[in-house]
């Protein structure tokens, strides 16, 4: 199902995600409920909401400020020449806003940091969780991975071509699995996916408003 989800939101009809995947992410935390794991186990505790704001909100202000220091370095300022997010303010905005937090954060927090890791915690314990959480958000961003030759940065590192598409994807799986086993870190000392949800915001949806802002002033200069 999840594969489904990940095909049809790349290839399918324009932001088929932004319906099909907050709709696949309400019906795995009820299917999780059905199997007997708890609101905590699943990171949505009502307790933990507080704690998990506060890790979101230091998160976003720590990405932020990384982002604008690199942007201010020319060798690392391409990382943001992203010709996917060469867009005007407003749809910059909508991107960053509505778009990535329901069609792409929400079901991936739900999945890779709530659900999956619950039930594989149940019979293998938490090492196993982590493992096969990270490993399989690693390979999700498979897809997502082929779309980076329109960063300049990327295509100036690696070239173009066949060979060099295997080792972005390569990189991309390697990279963001461990993002993963971070974020799953991150779910456990907070104790909520709310804390992980900033942080996946941040690195994606300041990432289109500051590319976006830089292509701009490019193009205003």
């Amino acid at each position: 199902m999840a594969s489904a989800v990940s095909v049809a939101g790349h290839y399918g009809p324009a932001h088929t995600g932004l319906i099909a995947e907050p709709v696949i992410a309400i019906g795995l935390v009820i299917a999780a409920r059905r199997l007997g794991i708890s609101w905590r186990e699943l990171g949505l505790s009502r307790s933990t909401w507080a704690r998990g704001a506060i890790y979101a909100l230091v998160a976003i202000a720590v990405v932020a400020i990384i982002y604008l220091a690199a942007a201010t370095i020319p060798i690392t300022r391409d990382a943001f020449m992203d010709t996917r997010y060469r867009l005007p303010a407003g749809r910059a905005l909508l991107t960053a806003l509505v778009i990535i937090p329901l069609g792409t954060i929400l079901f991936e927090e739900v999945m890779f940091r709530g659900v999956l890791p619950a039930i594989v915690r149940k019979s293998k314990g938490v090492i196993a969780a982590v493992s096969v959480s990270s490993v399989l958000f690693g390979l999700w961003h498979v897809l997502p991975s082929l779309a980076m030759g329109a960063n300049m940065l990327v295509v100036r590192m690696v070239g173009e071509g066949m060979f060099a598409t295997c080792i972005m994807v390569t990189a991309v799986v390697a990279f963001t699995g461990a993002a993963g086993w971070l974020l799953c870190e991150i779910r456990h000392r907070s104790g909520s996916i709310i804390a992980t949800a900033g942080l996946h915001w941040a690195t994606n949806g300041l990432g289109v408003l500051l590319s976006s802002a830089i292509w701009s002033i490019r193009v205003a200069t």
